[in-house]
């Protein structure tokens, strides 16, 4: 069930701007490979699922971007839970601004 949705910003602890893109480009594969619903910003990722999965999401993009070389990580989160699952999708707040 959709419940959930995270706005997920990984600041890896690296100077280089190369090294930057390519520690997050492997968070955001992973992020692919969950499988949820997902939508890459030019700050953040936001996802979309069930509040337990997202917050596991969360966490591994932390230990991924460490897994990468960085030696330390800033995570930016916001997040949306609604038990109940009413929750505005990716496409119902961004399809009409990329038409």
């Amino acid at each position: 069930m959709m419940n959930s949705s995270i706005a997920i910003q990984i600041l890896p602890g690296v100077s280089e701007t190369s090294e930057v893109v390519r520690i997050v480009d492997e968070v955001i594969d992973y992020i692919r490979r969950t499988g949820l619903t997902y939508y890459v910003g030019p700050f953040e990722t936001t996802v979309e699922g069930d509040f337990e999965e997202l917050m596991e999401i969360a966490k591994q993009a932390q230990l991924i971007a460490i897994q990468a070389g960085a030696p330390s990580v800033s995570m930016y989160l916001k997040s949306v839970y609604r038990p109940s699952g009413d929750l505005l999708t990716i496409d119902e707040k961004v399809t009409k601004h990329h038409r």
